[in-house]
């Protein structure tokens, strides 16, 4: 029997151990509100790197404290799952505590280094703010600015890429919804398409015309067609072809070039068409049995060689 509460009271002693020190109990009050680098702790405690580290270990050992890497940094902070006794025990010292000499002020240095940390932040977007755009896509990519948004899709939904080219959207799209189908006349793009597909086992790659889609009635939730209804004979008909294969309640999206006059692209890119205006899309889509049209023109982006864009929207009755 004595046996059995040896290893408890040795724990307890050790925690008992570990906060006779003042210096730990320093550590363990700033890392109980806030999360700390051993720099950071030095600074605020005015004790050699070495003793503050020292500390940190001792706590680290009895499970006072929790250590997180990021990078080639070491963040510290107070253990979150500590057991009943020992937060009970924290709780009673906490409150002898309570008139210490030093709280106040090692909590002042404390917001003081904090607030450093915040400027180190604000001052990279105050010398980087003409650039930032740049930076954050060299870091994370372009992509990386929508793919948020494709969280808003309902998980369930089956998305139509109707013009899929080379698979672009629709890879962006496959990790948030139940399928995709990504439709293209072509077969070149299909086969590039492919590619950038091949893990992806949620997406059914259809060869097929956009005026007579390979998809049956109101297999699409969403049916989108980004840039290509410019490329098609008859838009009209391709609308309506989008619009048989929405399921009642589904939803439409086109994003394409406003009306312009570049007669070039016509020889260069194989445009049929120079854009379209909003009365054009706004007839076609309520021919098509659409409903609720909306038309958003699109800020021309800085860099942009093309005509500005808009985007539209219209819903299939329920």
């Amino acid at each position: 029997m004595t046996g059995a509460g040896t290893a408890p009271t040795r724990d307890l002693l050790s925690r008992f151990d570990s906060l006779g020190d003042e210096s730990r109990l320093r550590i363990l009050t700033l890392l109980d509100r806030n999360e700390f680098t051993v720099s950071e702790l030095v600074s605020v405690l005015q004790l050699p790197q070495s003793t503050a580290s020292r500390h940190l270990r001792v706590l680290a050992d009895d499970g006072w404290v929790r250590r997180r890497q990021e990078g080639k940094t070491r963040f510290y902070r107070m253990e979150s799952a500590l057991d009943p006794a020992a937060r009970e025990l924290w709780q009673v010292t906490v409150g002898t505590l309570a008139g210490a000499r030093w709280i106040v002020d090692d909590a002042e240095r404390a917001r003081s280094v904090l607030a450093e940390r915040r400027e180190r932040a604000v001052a990279f977007f105050s010398e980087s703010a003409a650039e930032w755009d740049a930076v954050r896509d060299d870091l994370y990519g372009t992509d990386a600015r929508f793919a948020a948004l494709f969280g808003l899709l309902d998980p369930e939904w089956v998305v139509g890429d109707l013009g899929t080219g080379t698979g672009t959207l629709a890879n962006l799209v496959a990790p948030f919804v139940r399928r995709v189908i990504a439709v293209d006349r072509s077969p070149e793009m299909l086969a590039a398409a492919a590619v950038r597909l091949g893990e992806r086992d949620n997406v059914d790659v259809r060869e097929g015309e956009l005026e007579s889609l390979p998809v049956d009635d109101g297999e699409l939730d969403l049916a989108v067609l980004m840039l290509v209804l410019h490329f098609t004979v008859e838009p009209h008909r391709v609308l309506a072809e989008a619009a048989r294969a929405l399921a009642p309640g589904g939803r439409l999206v086109v994003l394409d070039m406003r009306a312009h006059e570049r007669e070039q692209y016509r020889e260069t890119m194989g445009h049929l068409w120079l854009g379209f205006t909003e009365d054009q899309m706004r007839d076609w889509t309520r021919l098509a049995g659409l409903e609720a049209y909306r038309h958003i023109p699109l800020a021309p982006e800085p860099e942009a060689s093309g005509p500005a864009l808009f985007a539209a929207t219209a819903g299939k009755a329920a």
